[in-house]
């Protein structure tokens, strides 16, 4: 004998169906977003890179993230790039460019040191050099920047750096074949505190704001 189909038997198959269906499609919407999101971090990956490619600036930007080995971080310099002149000076091999931060500008137009002020803490002063050239191109005899090599920086903070007049040193050279900086090891007993105590009474500065 045949067992007695039950009448509610169809109805719940259905009733399966459509759940299973309904799972298919949400599935289905669930994966399409993710893609459409990746899709898009994507684009903004590559817009971002494309950007930073043409940037002028974005070369060695990881320099940011170099540490000095007595504790200075590069990164307090973030924009030296576009700081005011202070100076400038040459040695025999060596072009040097002295820059500050607006804070020690200011500073400087208001007469430090040569009013007897020191210099305020947040000041800031970065010396970049550059190997130096006899120019092809001009019709007369004149250096002019070569192959950059070295930035050598400063910035004042009494608490921090009370036994060294206030002032941290740090030296952080530059490759011109990887266009990278690396912290200079020797940049502790580099030319710094040193070497600026013959100017203590200038606040340790040797270079004043030129007039322009």
């Amino acid at each position: 004998m045949r067992q007695p189909v039950t009448k509610s038997a169809a109805p719940e198959q259905r009733a399966q169906q459509e759940r299973k269906t309904a799972t298919l499609t949400a599935v289905k919407r669930i994966v399409g977003f993710a893609i459409i999101v990746i899709a898009v971090a994507a684009l903004a990956l590559t817009v971002a890179l494309f950007a930073q490619s043409q940037d002028p600036h974005a070369q060695s930007n990881d320099k940011y993230s170099l540490r000095s080995p007595s504790g200075i971080a590069f990164s307090d310099f973030k924009g030296y790039e576009d700081w005011a002149d202070v100076s400038s000076a040459r040695t025999d091999d060596i072009l040097k460019v002295i820059v500050a931060n607006p804070t020690m500008i200011k500073a400087f137009k208001a007469g430090v040191p040569g009013n007897g002020q020191s210099f305020p803490d947040g000041s800031m002063i970065v010396k970049l050099q550059w190997k130096h050239k006899k120019s092809t191109e001009a019709p007369f005899v004149v250096e002019v920047p070569d192959v950059f090599s070295q930035a050598f920086v400063m910035e004042k903070d009494s608490k921090r750096f009370p036994k060294s007049g206030g002032w941290g040193y740090a030296v952080f050279n530059y490759e011109a074949a990887s266009d990278k900086f690396s912290p200079d090891s020797k940049s502790l007993s580099d030319c710094g505190y040193a070497c600026h105590t013959p100017v203590k009474a200038k606040d340790y500065i040797f270079h004043p704001y030129q007039k322009r």
